[in-house]
């Protein structure tokens, strides 16, 4: 029998050059599934996408769904992606089991965690406060760099990661320090700044009011100490007070201390993401 990909309208191509189309997935031309896929604005036009993945109930565990996904890297190749980018949801095992067999790596998940009425009071002797513009534009600086190198330690491009982290900070961050519905916050100890944390307010799921943590760091003189815990302290207390039920991140899956981290404080996996290079 023979899979192929049908397209079921046109090319969509935006001025910027970000590509999507729809296909049927097709075995000896019977119509068994579905395909999405497109090219990541993030990451630049050489990051593919499988945005969906479909195989019909009556056609599943056939392996309907793997010849799919490499027909799907073909057409990307086409495109000329380099590599391709596929999610899933933080509990589908076999989709996940499927990309790791075509040679998919886990890059990193995303985490929530429901609120409780009251966040947990800080360590004596550690107190936390607004951070000051200065502070940010110091602070920021430095972050946006750190933010690109991780994306290019992990096997993009220096331009792919580059326009990530600017994607990023235009998308969260469009009128910097003072973009409405962000907080900085700053962790002290014995008078003495030990850390950062940086969260928006928004929805973690349609109807579902909270916050974001886009970004904290412990000074790294003063890692080891409990300062994270505190900090993941403070975005709560910052999103009960915006009156959240839930806060949610986004982290590495190669960042151990800090998945163990976010486990230990009782955040789940709701989305796994994956990556493979086009050869």
């Amino acid at each position: 029998m023979t899979t192929t990909l049908r397209p079921t309208g046109p090319l969509n191509e935006s001025p910027d050059g970000v590509r999507s189309r729809a296909y049927q997935v097709c075995v000896n031309s019977r119509p068994v599934g579905a395909v999405e896929l497109g090219t990541d604005p993030s990451f630049g036009p050489t990051a593919g996408v499988v945005r969906a993945l479909r195989i019909d109930e009556p056609d599943r565990r056939r392996g309907r769904g793997t010849v799919a996904a490499l027909a799907a890297e073909e057409v990307l190749r086409g495109w000329g992606c380099r590599q391709v980018l596929a999610s899933t949801p933080g509990d589908a095992g076999t989709p996940a089991r499927m990309l790791g067999a075509l040679g998919y790596t886990e890059r990193s998940v995303n985490m929530v965690k429901d609120l409780p009425s009251k966040a947990p009071e800080l360590p004596p002797g550690v107190t936390e406060r607004a951070m000051t513009a200065d502070e940010f534009d110091a602070w920021w600086a430095g972050a946006h760099a750190l933010f690109a190198d991780s994306w290019a330690s992990r096997g993009m491009t220096r331009e792919q990661a580059a326009a990530k982290a600017e994607a990023s900070r235009r998308q969260a961050l469009p009128d910097g320090f003072a973009t409405p519905g962000a907080a900085f916050r700053v962790l002290a100890a014995a008078g003495a700044v030990v850390g950062r944390v940086w969260v928006a307010r928004q929805e973690i799921a349609p109807g579902v009011p909270g916050a974001y943590v886009y970004e904290v760091e412990v000074a790294a003189p003063s890692r080891g100490r409990g300062y994270g815990r505190s900090l993941m302290g403070v975005a709560e207390r910052v999103a009960l007070d915006w009156g959240g039920a839930a806060l949610g991140l986004h982290v590495f899956t190669d960042n151990t201390p800090a998945v163990r981290l976010y486990t230990s404080l009782g955040y789940r996996v709701t989305a796994r993401h994956f990556a493979k290079q086009l050869l």
